[in-house]
């Protein structure tokens, strides 16, 4: 059984490996100082960055957080404080619903209600459509650590006078933290990646921008786009900036394990 069960973790770990490798072997060679800081060279010329990629990922991905990590964690508090309660039901179904809503309807979604109506393409459509896949992401995360902290730490507080809301902030809030904190780490590495919704809602640029109300680009469609192009430049830059992509969704979660690693690692 124990040669069975290192026969089944080696079978999970080796596509990740067998990933990393690939990308390692195609992709390393063409990560340079000019990949950061260049934008592309025109199409058939050698060279060039994606500098308005990575420019573009870090404002979409920092907006959606923005927007989406308040609501998810608020609601989270919520469907874990007043588990009973019918809006809490509701909401919890909703979350289900949407974790499992496939990401290109939610760009569909985001295409109709904000590109259509705007009548143009924008960061902040795509930025929208990211934080509707990360907020039942975060929500069910923050409910789950939010039912690990003991009912004792409720009761000391609420003897000692403190009113309820008082209560989930500095004491339930405070003591499920680091496992909140993990969540929507893990979830801004999942739309990180993302690419059917920014193809609907960002569209794409071949510019620096910073102006989230203007067409963006993102390193997922810079993979997507170039991958299927007709130049071998394309796709080695489309090889470079995937390396580079999981390489940003790793460091998340060494980060999103260390973040739970005083709680949960600590001596007995």
């Amino acid at each position: 059984m124990v040669g069975l069960l290192l026969l089944c973790v080696a079978l999970a770990v080796l596509p990740l490996l067998a990933i990393l490798g690939t990308l390692v072997v195609k992709g390393a060679s063409s990560i340079n100082l000019a990949f950061f800081t260049q934008l592309p060279k025109p199409p058939g010329e050698a060279g060039g960055g994606v500098v308005h990629a990575i420019v573009g990922t870090l404002l979409m991905v920092g907006t959606a957080a923005l927007i989406g990590m308040p609501v998810g964690i608020a609601a989270g508090i919520l469907t874990a404080e007043w588990q009973g309660s019918r809006l809490a039901i509701v909401t919890r179904f909703i979350a289900d619903v949407l974790n499992g809503t496939p990401s290109i309807v939610v760009g569909v979604f985001a295409w109709t209600w904000i590109v259509a109506t705007q009548k143009h393409f924008s960061g902040f459509a795509g930025s929208a459509a990211l934080a509707v896949l990360m907020i039942p992401m975060v929500l069910r995360t923050t409910e789950e650590m939010v039912k690990l902290v003991p009912n004792s730490l409720r009761e000391a507080a609420l003897a000692l006078g403190f009113p309820r809301w008082r209560t989930t902030l500095l004491v339930v809030v405070r003591s499920g933290l680091p496992g909140i904190v993990t969540g929507s780490l893990l979830a801004v590495a999942r739309i990180a990646g993302e690419t059917a919704p920014l193809l609907f809602t960002a569209l794409g640029s071949q510019y620096l921008n910073v102006n989230l109300n203007r067409p963006m680009a993102a390193l997922p469609l810079v993979v997507f786009t170039y991958g299927l192009g007709p130049y071998e430049d394309w796709h080695r830059l489309a090889w470079a900036t995937s390396l580079v992509l999981i390489l940003v969704v790793l460091v998340l979660s060494i980060a999103a394990r260390f973040a739970t690693r005083r709680r949960f690692d600590a001596p007995r």
